[in-house]
């Protein structure tokens, strides 16, 4: 875990992606996605760093998944930093945050309260 990384503007967990050797970040100038990334634009639009700071229920662009939307759910009840201990006690435990390509131990669910409890306790 890299938890210097933290997580996105949208909630997903740059710390543990496994992208992040050549990731530059949302804030880098450099993310190929910078264009037509909703939640970065939004969030900027607004002035604040991640979608977990603002007060308005939303369910744009990545926040339309259960993990994104899960985690920046976590974050906004719990705070980021205890989000990311929960990640970092949960990869130690063996969770996997990218399994298969993009796809790890936290994408296999369809009820975000059952995430948000995954990410918790690390116990299905």
């Amino acid at each position: 875990m890299k938890r210097e990384l933290g997580i996105a503007r949208c909630g997903l967990a740059c710390c543990l992606c496994s992208e992040n050797v050549t990731c530059t970040g949302c804030d880098s100038g450099e993310c190929p996605d910078k264009d037509w990334c909703e939640n970065r634009k939004c969030s900027i639009e607004k002035d604040i760093a991640h979608c977990y700071e603002c007060d308005e229920p939303c369910r744009k662009g990545l926040l339309g998944k259960i993990k994104p939307y899960a985690f920046t759910e976590f974050a906004r009840r719990y705070s980021e930093d205890e989000l990311l201990d929960c990640l970092e006690r949960n990869e130690k435990n063996g969770v996997v945050y990218h399994r298969e390509g993009i796809n790890g131990d936290y994408d296999d669910f369809d009820d975000v309260e059952t995430l948000i409890e995954y990410i918790r306790t690390g116990h299905k």
